[in-house]
């Protein structure tokens, strides 16, 4: 939503008291494999969760940093891998989580970028007060832009989230999948040509919430909960020490 979580609430404050509507984006829990696994876990088939995990491990060169003067600094940008690639995933994980958050443990460093001063690398885990234990592993100089990896690890079952396709293996052996429909195409013509569908199906709803006087699926008080945890997760890099929330 923004830099620091101050500003994060001064647009949430500034929408109700101007009778507005807002929405932050975080298209991906509209993608079929999200989709899958939260409505398993919300109708108890994969019962409580135990522990998870997830991964982004993409590639962003020096070069990549050159053609911006926002990307890649603290005060325009706000951080690195983690505002910017691993935030995505992040709110994945924890909107299938669905609990508060205790505490986050992180460490940040940069191990191979000479352009920039924010992470490159972020690592740790994220404790929920449901008992929860999340762990996280971000980079942004993996040899090319690997599909990010969700897996939970649940009372009944695994559920695996890979890019956009979801996967649920019970512990009686049933097995649901649940992939992108290769018939469901946006041509954004030469730019964004990565957003899939599933940014459409988000704006989609924005635009049907406000037809009908209605909030949109995801307001900014549920964006600002992973907000916090972003925040979290650099107080934690930069104090080197655990963050209670």
């Amino acid at each position: 939503m923004s830099i620091s979580l101050a500003d994060a609430y001064e647009m949430i404050s500034a929408a109700e008291q101007n009778g507005v509507v807002l929405g932050v984006i975080f298209q991906n829990r509209y993608n079929p494999g999200s989709k899958l696994v939260k409505a398993m876990l919300e109708s108890g088939q994969l019962g409580r969760i135990i522990s998870s995990k997830l991964s982004v491990t993409w590639k962003r060169t020096d070069e990549y940093y050159s053609r911006s003067d926002w990307k890649g600094t603290w005060d325009k940008e706000g951080g690195g891998v983690i505002i910017d690639q691993a935030i995505h995933t992040l709110d994945l994980a924890r909107w299938l989580v669905d609990s508060e958050i205790e505490f986050v443990d992180a460490t940040i460093s940069n191990r191979t970028h000479t352009m920039i001063d924010v992470e490159d690398a972020a690592e740790g885990i994220i404790k929920y007060k449901n008992g929860v234990l999340t762990s996280f592993y971000a980079i942004n100089y993996y040899g090319y832009d690997a599909p990010v990896e969700i897996e939970l690890h649940c009372e009944y079952g695994l559920a695996k989230i890979s890019a956009d396709t979801g996967t649920v293996i019970l512990n009686n052996g049933h097995e649901f999948k649940a992939a992108p429909d290769p018939n469901e195409f946006i041509d954004y013509g030469n730019v964004k040509h990565y957003w899939g569908v599933s940014h459409i199906k988000q704006i989609t709803d924005f635009y049907q919430a406000l037809a009908k006087g209605i909030e949109p699926e995801i307001t900014g008080k549920d964006a600002v909960k992973t907000q916090v945890l972003v925040c979290a997760i650099y107080e934690s890099g930069k104090k080197k020490q655990k963050i209670y929330l």
